[in-house]
């Protein structure tokens, strides 16, 4: 049994070394970056994000014209194609901009009970 005190093997490998080795350590440079991703990603930030519509089975499409109407002062003509893709189409945009915004018009259409989420596409 190899025991830690002063007669173990452990110890004494460690002695004979004349104590602990040194690590080895190798410089690194700063990661490269390829200028294609670095634009590529500057122009995915610079994308704005969009509030979705989805279609439900609850809301009449009467309601949706008028929450469109009453949220983004949208004219009855403008909310009812929207209204319109939403039904047959499955969802349509409703406003677009910054996400804080996005999430903004997407929470606030959840308070009128429609079905939204926010995207970047």
């Amino acid at each position: 049994m190899v025991g830690w005190g002063s007669g173990s093997r452990i110890e004494r490998s460690v002695t004979s070394m004349g104590g602990m080795a040194s690590p080895q350590v190798a410089s690194v440079g700063a990661p490269h970056v390829d200028e294609a991703q670095r634009v590529d990603e500057e122009r995915q930030a610079d994308r704005p994000w969009v509030t979705i519509v989805h279609n439900d089975p609850v809301n009449l499409m009467s309601y949706v014209t008028w929450v469109l109407q009453k949220l983004f002062g949208y004219s009855r003509e403008k909310a009812e194609k929207l209204m319109l893709d939403v039904h047959y189409r499955g969802k349509a945009v409703v406003s677009s901009g910054a996400r804080e915004r996005m999430e903004h018009d997407a929470s606030q259409l959840h308070a009128y009970g429609l079905w939204a989420t926010v995207e970047q596409p």
